[in-house]
């Protein structure tokens, strides 16, 4: 039998899926790794942290399991997005760490470069300009370490998202290389032309000599020597298209949300690229080498499962984010209490970069549980918020939401967001949807596998939850939580 190795390398660990041609995850394993805080709104991530942890874990699952590397077909590689990386093309070392998606330190370059080129960067890429995206970041980095600029303008640096940073590393330094559905998230890739946009280089004054050459999400992308055989890297994509592709939503309406640190809500909009009026980004879905692109509408939450792990680490409230659900269900409801946890910003459909996190309606009598409830019905809440706008932007109601993430094993949670959407979630046995997705890509393309809406079909129902709150306390719960949300905008703009 044959095997695919999914890296999955995301925000607070990188993961390794094994996965055999019956689509069955036979072994996975994770590793975290330090997340650096260097000042407040500050993310960043050590990129050799990065690398040892992702090439470590993978070691590990050969060393634990059966299979040999010569049973290894392809490898896929699906990542967090927007992560910057810049290194030195002749020594392969970080000239900085890489700075996290999460990152807000470039929130006043955007509001400059939004001011005089908002319509233009939105016209070019599909997305609303943003701390949040790489262009900002590189651009940053450039300004910000001694001698950085002259460098990459003498082609001595090179530019990658995580998955470009993998690749390079996989392969020796040989390919320097991205997806589409990567490029698409660092604000200079062009998705009308499918090219880097010279003119988006300009504002942002990046030399175009440091990006990667971009690529189909399904083609061979390089060759890794793992134990002294070489692997074919045959699918790449960033993490929420991965998701997409491993729900299997290849045709136009369909979409899922993925839980993980932050949520993503995609639909695939099909071969012709639409425009959000509401709030949403548009983004390259993931494709095979040879077919056509792909749009997708995208919503994105920054903070999702990442408000657990704060009441986890930072709170203190319990040891185990899994905890979260026995504690939720321990109170009837959380007592009037709404967290708003934009630590980091807000995102779609609102877009404040200087809005931050609020707990509001607390008493006396609030308690542990009302609160850990609330931030659990804080992700339910904005995922609400993504489909609504969505929903305005199509013109079609949500009739089911399908999830994967590891937030969608969370019973409670999930029961919360189809009581606030008032729809169906639909939740697949195997919530690994990312890793699946990109071993997909990487299986269909070396061969594995020849029917990809085969695969599709094959997918398996875990858990369907049914809405069952009434109209008049969904209405409320609405209400009062973007009561809360208002409270956050601007914050830091505040005199």
């Amino acid at each position: 039998m044959k095997y695919i190795i999914a890296l999955d390398q995301g925000t607070t660990s990188s993961r390794v899926a094994l996965v055999n041609e019956r689509e069955e995850i036979t072994a996975i394993l994770s590793r975290e790794f330090p997340q650096i805080y260097p000042e407040e709104g500050w993310v960043e991530h050590d990129p050799m942290d990065i690398w040892s942890s992702q090439y470590g874990v993978m070691m590990e699952l050969f060393a634990k399991s059966d299979v040999l590397a010569k049973d290894i077909a392809a490898i896929g590689i699906t990542n967090q997005r927007e992560t910057t990386i810049v290194w030195d093309k002749n020594t392969g070392k970080p000239v900085y760490n890489a700075i996290v998606w999460q990152c807000r330190r470039t929130a006043d370059m955007i509001q400059r470069v939004k001011k005089d080129y908002g319509d233009l960067i939105c016209q070019k890429t599909g997305l609303i300009p943003d701390a949040y995206f790489s262009a900002s970041k590189i651009a940053w980095i450039l300004d910000n370490v001694e001698g950085a600029r002259a460098r990459a303008e003498r082609g001595e640096l090179l530019f990658g998202t995580v998955d470009t940073w993998l690749i390079w590393k996989l392969t020796d330094g040989k390919n320097h290389v991205t997806d589409a559905t990567n490029a698409s998230r660092t604000m200079l890739f062009n998705i009308n032309t499918m090219e880097w946009d010279e003119e988006l280089l300009k504002i942002f004054n990046i030399p175009k000599c440091m990006l990667p050459t971009v690529k189909s999400s399904g083609e061979i992308f390089g060759y890794a020597n793992v134990n002294g055989v070489e692997v074919p890297i045959a699918g790449v994509a960033g993490d929420q298209q991965a998701a997409l592709f491993g729900q299997g939503c290849y045709e136009k309406g369909e979409g899922k949300n993925t839980y993980g640190t932050g949520c993503f809500l995609l639909m695939n909009a099909g071969e012709e690229r639409p425009t959000s009026q509401n709030g949403l980004l548009t983004t390259l879905a993931a494709t095979l080498r040879g077919e056509k692109p792909q749009y997708a509408l995208e919503g994105s939450v920054f903070i999702g499962g990442a408000v657990i792990q704060w009441l986890r680490d930072e709170l203190r409230f319990f040891t185990e984010s899994r905890d979260a659900e026995y504690y939720a269900r321990k109170v009837p409801d959380t007592g009037g209490v709404y967290i708003v946890p934009a630590f980091t910003g807000i995102g779609a459909p609102y877009w404040d970069m200087y809005a931050r996190g609020t707990i509001v309606g607390i008493t006396r009598g609030t308690k542990r549980e009302h609160l850990i409830r609330a931030a659990q019905e804080s992700i339910a809440f904005q995922s609400a918020d993504l489909v609504a706008a969505m929903e305005r932007d199509t013109g079609m109601p949500l009739k089911c939401l399908k999830v994967d993430g590891g937030a969608s094993r969370d019973s409670f949670l999930m029961q919360f967001q189809a009581d606030i959407l008032n729809a169906d979630v639909i939740k697949p046995t195997s919530h690994e949807t990312t890793a699946l997705g990109v071993a997909r890509l990487a299986g269909l393309t070396v061969g594995v596998w020849s029917d990809k809406r085969a695969l599709a079909e094959e997918r398996a129902v875990d858990c369907l939850y049914r809405p069952n709150m009434s109209e008049a306390e969904r209405s409320e719960k609405l209400k009062k939580w973007h009561r809360a949300v208002e409270r956050s905008l601007n914050w830091e703009l505040s005199e």
